[in-house]
């Protein structure tokens, strides 16, 4: 497995806190709503958001919102970029990779702007971490090293460690293990030496991996215990805490010291379920799967496998996917379910790169005959008659060899016409799907352009009801954008996966409106991918319901939760339901005068759909159209 980033990275992606976050995210909160000063706001809300993210990534979101939110009423140029970060520091912990993508890219394009060379790097660092969850490895260590250059010419000795073991990180994943731990004990000897306490813990985790893949593991047991402990001097979290006890189970497992690491495993569990720890919670449970699985406990193996798979393949996160899908198998193939341990082998397969080992290649070769073995007598019989009648016609082979090598020959010259004509067309085609995704890129970013200047003109708007107007419409440009956005960033560049899609809707609509500390988005739905001329129109159906929601189903500052949910039918038709448990009986966002109302019923004919409404408790939008899911 690929230890190093089985956790999340962690100097990248936790924020460092003291002990006590209850009491001290109350202390935070009551002195912001006494302050007045706007720099002084800025610092209290990063402050919250640090504080809060230890103990939960949901909360830890909810102040990063209110700070980014602060810097665009008030133009802060500077702040803009950091809650950026932030925000996208905890969308990647929660899973939501697209999303976290999007912002870091926008931190850095805010810190370039302004001059900020420390956020440029702090954000590569982010960046190059992304790289690293999707397997990119080498991307992932430009990103670092170029943060590395930064470090150097500010003089930034922490960041210069930082960026050390980030790049002791990726030299591990590239099975560069020697060169790994030298680059991690550099920078841990410069922490002795200057007191950069703060960063120990990182480097120890490095350390400790980089001895794993050196299979040095009583070394590195001896580099997580330390890790532990600094975490527990500096009271570093939850978060850190089950990355720093993952470390350490991988070096019991490797001493076969089984129940120990399944103490340590459950203990990472137990913590990144308390953290909202997405990723955590994923490697515990393949790790505690792996234990299982060693120990013969094949029926709890697999449990704990099968939920690793489907939390990996939910969040995007393809790095030990292949490994994890190759456990599944032998799990299967041990419980003598030979259907299911062939397709798992395959999908093993269709994951790993093409360096891959050709012992995966014989493992399923293995699986395939064994799953076949009904049928093997017959092949036998087969294969034993024909050779019979290979013989039996062999002495017409000499007479008709002349004529074959005739056709040989034309077939042979006929043949590389055709591969020279398939090599065109295949790299025409690499040169159109890359054509389009700049296509789409272009557009999404055309759209942030109409966007911003939306921003920019409602700033200089006094009446409110005119400003309203321009807010929602920069809604609707920025929901059109999150479309292309998702094309070029997927791998099907002719449909979009809409769960995800709704996520990040949901997420600008309640940055806009400040309402994301009182009213919950849900999204109760399976994935589900529609092409982009259904994609467009239906997201602006769900935006201009969600703005209206927003605007008054809960008023005077009410809480509330709205749902949303799309599924298809078995006789293909698309159901869109949008609930709110708000006051009801109040505006209609699908009837009216309204531009919005007049939009949503337009939208609705271009689809051919239905729309109906029910307002008796909250108000529920329920639109049915037919359509077929993208292949």
């Amino acid at each position: 497995m690929k230890f190093i980033l089985a956790g999340l990275c962690i100097s990248l992606l936790i924020p460092f806190c003291t002990a006590g976050r209850e009491s001290v995210t109350d202390s935070l909160s009551a002195l912001l709503q006494n302050e007045q000063d706007t720099e002084r706001r800025f610092e209290l809300l990063r402050d919250l958001t640090e504080t809060a993210s230890a103990r939960d990534y949901a909360e830890g979101l909810i102040f990063a919102r209110k700070g980014y939110r602060l810097a665009l009423e008030t133009g802060d140029e500077a702040w803009t970029p950091r809650f950026s970060e932030m925000k996208g520091r905890v969308h990647a912990n929660l899973g939501q990779l697209d999303s976290a993508g999007t912002l870091f890219d926008r931190a850095l394009e805010g810190y370039t702007a302004v001059g900020d060379q420390k956020g440029r790097a702090t954000t590569l660092f982010k960046i190059a971490w992304l790289h690293q969850r999707r397997g990119e490895y080498e991307p992932a260590m430009e990103a670092n090293l170029e943060a590395l250059g930064i470090m150097e010419d500010l003089g930034d000795q922490a960041g210069i460690v930082n960026a050390l073991g980030r790049v002791a990180g990726d030299l591990y994943n590239q099975e560069n293990y020697e060169e790994a731990l030298e680059y991690a004990l550099r920078a841990i000897d410069i922490c002795r030496k200057g007191g950069h306490d703060e960063e120990m813990p990182y480097l120890l985790y490095h350390a400790g991996y980089a001895a794993i893949g050196l299979k040095d593991y009583e070394g590195s047991l001896s580099y997580w215990d330390e890790a532990i402990m600094w975490v527990e001097k500096l009271g570093m979290g939850l978060a850190n805490t089950a990355d720093m006890s993952n470390g350490r189970g991988n070096a019991l497992k490797k001493l076969e010291r089984y129940p120990e690491a399944i103490a340590a495993y459950e203990l990472t569990l137990a913590s990144a379920e308390k953290a909202n720890y997405y990723g955590g919670m994923y490697t515990a449970t393949a790790n505690l799967g792996e234990v299982h699985l060693r120990q013969g406990n094949y029926e709890k193996a697999l449990d704990y496998q099968l939920l690793t798979v489907e939390r990996q393949e939910a969040g995007e996160m393809w790095m030990s996917l292949t490994e994890n899908y190759g456990h599944v198998s032998t799990i299967y193939e041990n419980l003598g379910d030979f259907e299911n341990a062939l397709l798992y082998q395959k999908k093993a397969r269709a994951m790993r790169d093409q360096t891959a080992s050709e012992q995966s290649d014989a493992a399923m070769s293995e699986l395939r005959t064994r799953y076949e073995t009904e049928q093997k007598e017959a092949t036998i019989a087969l294969q034993e008659a024909k050779i019979g009648q290979q013989r039996t016609v062999q002495w017409l082979g000499f007479g008709v060899l002349a004529l074959v090598l005739l056709f040989a020959v034309s077939f042979y010259i006929n043949a590389r016409k055709r591969r020279r004509a398939n090599a065109l067309l295949f790299a025409k085609n690499a040169e159109n799907e890359l054509l389009l995704k700049e296509i789409h890129h272009r557009v999404k970013n055309n759209l942030e352009v109409v966007s911003s200047l939306l921003a920019l003109q409602s700033a200089q708007v006094g009446d409110e009801k005119v400003k309203d107007a321009m807010r929602e419409g920069q809604n609707r440009v920025h929901s059109i954008g999150i479309v292309h956005q998702k094309l070029y960033q997927g791998t099907n560049l002719g449909a979009v996966e809409m769960k995800d899609y709704f996520l990040n809707l949901s997420d600008n609509i309640l940055d806009t409106f400040g309402a994301d500390d009182r009213v919950r988005i849900e999204c109760a739905m399976n994935t589900l991918e529609l092409d982009i001329d259904t994609a467009v129109p239906l997201g602006l159906i769900v935006n201009e319901i969600l703005t209206n929601a927003l605007k008054y189903a809960f008023p005077d500052g009410r809480a509330g939760k709205i749902e949303i949910k799309l599924e298809q039918t078995p006789d293909g038709l698309l159901r869109l339901a949008v609930k709110d448990d708000g006051v009801g009986k109040g505006h209609s966002p699908t009837a009216g005068t309204g531009f919005g109302g007049q939009l949503v019923s337009l939208l609705a004919q271009q689809l051919r759909g239905k729309l109906r409404e029910e307002t008796e408790k909250g108000t529920a939008v329920y639109f049915e159209f037919k359509a077929k899911a993208a292949a």
